[in-house]
């Protein structure tokens, strides 16, 4: 196979973001295909001896075995690294594989990892259970206090840990200070970014050192696939990331990574517009519900900050009702348009209580201290008409007695 059209990254790599999205990391065979081909094979075949063994030693290039290469999976590597600026980029199988392989390949026993408490509630259960389990110490903090970044800082610590905007409080970062405080004492940030994707924000560009993705959600954006992927540095993904890759085998299909790879052609149309839309619903909400957490929205505590570093405000907000656990499962019970779901990214709008799904698990005391309230309720904007969502939503707060 070769690259589109015979061009190198050298090439490709001074593209636009639009263009990247798809054209970036297509390859084609001597068929000429259109459209990315799908390899659904686990291993390959070689001419002689002498081959296979250059590829083992890593003296030549090609595929080996498809948990460590595959050419669909290797295309959408390569464009999401050049989406995010990044050198490197490894596909997982699920955005939780993608979270758990950029900790677990770079920590080990004695290590200690500095984490945002308000964060999605697997990500919470890894720094607080499984890491703790290998003799890996963890502090969580009020990412919103950009001082405790710093002085939580041990002699240890090895890794910064953060969501922003954060699932599903919305709390926003300051990638740039937070990650400034990591490189100057040595510490590798790790930036999950699902709620963007790097059409709306770009970690790297604010000093991170690896980015981290549900891929499941806007990237693929319309609930068909489970995905995920870690960027970085060329030297750290094949120094850290890919070893610990290599012998676990977190990987995606390559069916999975097909899908994706469709899913970035639209990427940035779909997640611009339902950001535009999520700022209209929440516009529409504010004042009739207690609590918007909404970064697009002035009211929010880091509005500024949020917009400084998003290109858009994202098409995920929270808001908090008074009436606790009743009241927001019956504006749930009364949608008719807006799904019940956990999902996010979708191209549908999508409703869910996190205290009761996505962070069920943690316990009553964890949720109060992340700030998920009982009467909290997380929304994902699609790409229905607005009107058509702001009227469903209004009719439910209605019934709910808002």
């Amino acid at each position: 196979m070769k690259k589109t059209s015979g061009m190198d990254r050298a090439v490709t790599g001074k593209w636009r973001p639009a263009t990247q999205a798809v054209r970036g990391g297509t390859w084609r065979s001597e068929h000429g295909e259109t459209s990315e081909a799908l390899f659904l094979t686990s291993g390959y075949t070689y001419d002689d001896a002498a081959t296979v063994a250059a590829r083992f030693a890593g003296e030549a290039e090609g595929m080996t075995y498809s948990r460590l290469q595959n050419p669909t999976v290797a295309m959408l590597e390569e464009r999401i690294a050049l989406m995010e600026g990044a050198e490197a980029c490894r596909a997982q199988a699920s955005g939780m594989a993608a979270m758990t392989a950029a900790l677990l390949c770079q920590l080990s026993a004695g290590d200690h990892v500095v984490a945002a408490r308000a964060a999605f509630g697997s990500c919470r259960w890894l720094v607080d259970h499984l890491l703790p389990r290998f003799g890996i110490e963890t502090s969580v903090i009020d990412s919103a206090d950009d001082d405790a970044w710093e002085a939580a800082i041990r002699p240890n610590t090895k890794v910064f840990f953060f969501e922003s905007p954060a699932n599903p409080t919305l709390d926003i970062v300051d990638i740039a200070h937070v990650c400034g405080i990591a490189r100057a004492n040595g510490i590798t940030s790790v930036v999950d970014n699902a709620f963007c994707s790097p059409v709306l924000q770009r970690p790297l560009e604010f000093g991170a050192d690896v980015v981290a993705y549900s891929a499941t959600k806007l990237m693929d954006g319309q609930g068909r696939v489970l995905a995920g992927a870690v960027c970085g540095t060329e030297q750290w993904v094949n120094e850290m990331l890919l070893p610990f890759q290599r012998n676990t085998g977190p990987n995606i299909s390559p069916f999975n990574a097909w899908v994706v790879l469709k899913g970035l052609e639209t990427l940035s149309l779909r997640a611009h517009q339902q950001s535009e839309n999520a700022l209209k619903l929440g516009q529409f909400m504010e004042g009739r519900v207690p609590v918007m957490l909404h970064p697009g929205l002035p009211s929010h505590p880091r509005h500024e900050l949020a917009m400084r570093q998003m290109d858009a405000c994202g098409p995920i907000f929270s808001f908090i009702v008074d009436g606790g656990r009743a009241q927001a499962h019956a504006i749930l019970d009364a949608l008719e348009l807006i799904d019940i779901s956990n999902n996010i990214g979708d191209a549908r709008s999508l409703m869910c209580h996190p205290a009761s799904t996505t962070h069920a698990s943690m316990g009553e005391e964890a949720r109060a201290e992340m700030g998920v309230a009982e009467g909290m309720l997380r929304i994902n904007v699609g790409l229905e008409d607005v009107d058509d969502l702001i009227e469903d939503m209004d009719r439910a707060l209605k019934i709910a007695g808002l």
